[in-house]
């Protein structure tokens, strides 16, 4: 079976590393790619919104099904495209998609069906949004609404920031037409985590859950980032919380999605608060997430292409998924300077160096003119190990960090290091 790949991160290099296990799998393409795909897939020069270039690409070379990495397609149509064309490709539909694209859209659901969510108003008026702001306590979450690179949401701890972040998002348009709209919100406190799921549009499907650390700098200082690192599961994940996830939350969701008509299939990925009242969402996104599927694909016992037909084809109810007993750490190495400005093309050593129990997932590598594997992004790379406790995963990754490097490289050396209490907000 050849399968497309699409995105160019260390998450895409996760999904490769998983598809290429199985024995369906003859030929994996991944567009664009990276250093790290390329030793054990081809890459195709086609970026992950050209969708008219996937297109032709999966038609010319006999696709079977395309697996779509990143949020930026599936927010374009790339699953409504390909499924017209009558190819097979795993994520959810534009009109699904909303889900992750349109934070309106999205707390609209949430409070019409009382799921359980952070009190919110949303705003198309900078000056009503003022207005409504005046009246509040501080602290508050100002949201764009559509998508920002994850840089659309600030914690405003005081009135004068949330002003200025409105003021950003609506009258500088920093994120252009995706701060058209912006949603104000109640800050909720307790500790963050991620929970993943697939369906199918009638079976939800439980995987595991996660936590990531945004921030650039030890003890969750410093400015946000696409993720510095995770580990799964979190200590406080218990088999009561994610049956109270599931009945709560994530069914409910699908089950609103299909009165109005809307089939979601793919994975379905909370940002959860867990709070005095229990697990609150803070957002959906309609893909795995990155840095948390380098730590979750190494736990998935059960094949992922058995996993992606099952979810197009309407049986996930029949599959039985498996994940690994056992524990994962995540420690992402960066460009000095991000998420700022960094340099790029700087050689990367030390690579061939790793055990055989660290995975290296590339996110930001190329392979140069002179065959070197060089730095070409703010995060680089993702060093992932498995153990029987968070503690020894975590030990072994920190215990062989040292032996790849590259000019200014940086990572946080804190990842799992309180395993959920350091959360605590």
């Amino acid at each position: 079976m050849k399968v497309l790949v699409i995105g160019n991160g260390a998450r895409e290099h996760a999904i490769v590393w998983k598809l290429s296990q199985s024995p369906k799998v003859t030929k994996i393409y991944v567009a664009p790619g990276n250093a790290g795909t390329s030793l054990i897939a081809e890459n195709v020069a086609i970026s992950c919104t050209n969708i008219k270039g996937l297109l032709a690409f999966a038609k010319d070379n006999s696709i079977d099904i395309t697996f779509v990495g990143p949020e930026a397609p599936l927010a374009g149509g790339v699953v409504d495209v390909f499924a017209s064309a009558g190819l097979r490709i795993f994520g959810p539909c534009r009109e699904a998609a909303q889900l992750e694209s349109s934070k309106v859209f999205t707390k609209e659901l949430l409070l019409s069906n009382k799921i359980p969510t952070a009190y919110s108003r949303s705003f198309s008026s900078y000056e009503k949004a003022c207005s409504y702001l005046n009246r509040l306590e501080m602290p508050v979450v100002i949201k764009a609404d559509g998508l920002a690179g994850g840089k659309g949401v600030t914690v405003a701890q005081t009135y004068e920031q949330a002003m200025a972040a409105l003021s950003d998002i609506m009258e500088a348009k920093i994120f252009g037409e995706a701060g058209e709209n912006v949603v104000i919100e109640e800050c909720m406190v307790g500790r963050e985590m991620s929970f993943f799921a697939v369906t199918d549009g009638k079976t939800v499907a439980p995987l595991s859950a996660a936590c990531d650390y945004k921030r650039i700098y030890d003890g969750d200082k410093g400015a946000n980032t696409g993720g510095m690192g995770s580990y799964t599961p979190p200590v406080f994940f218990t088999p009561e919380l994610k049956d109270e996830i599931m009945s709560r939350i994530l069914l409910p969701v699908i089950k609103a999605l299909a009165e109005r008509g809307i089939t979601y299939k793919g994975v379905l990925y909370a940002g959860l608060m867990m709070t005095a009242e229990g697990p609150k969402v803070m957002e959906f996104n309609a893909r795995f997430g990155d840095p948390e599927t380098q730590v979750l694909m190494p736990l998935l016992k059960t094949d992922l292409l058995e996993i992606v037909e099952a979810t197009l084809e309407g049986r996930l109810d029949k599959l039985s998924i498996e994940m690994e007993d056992s524990c994962a750490v995540g420690v992402v190495l960066a460009s000095g300077g991000y998420p700022a400005e960094y340099r790029k093309r700087l050689p990367i050593s030390g690579l061939s160096d790793m055990p055989s129990d660290i995975l290296v997932f590339h996110a930001g590598t190329v392979v140069s003119e002179e065959d070197e594997i060089v730095t070409n992004g703010g995060r680089v790379l993702c060093l992932v190990s498995k153990g029987q406790s968070i503690e020894a995963a975590r030990e072994n990754v920190y215990r062989n960090i040292g032996k790849v490097s590259f000019e200014d490289c940086q990572y946080r050396r804190d990842i799992a290091l309180f395993n959920g209490r350091e959360l605590c907000r």
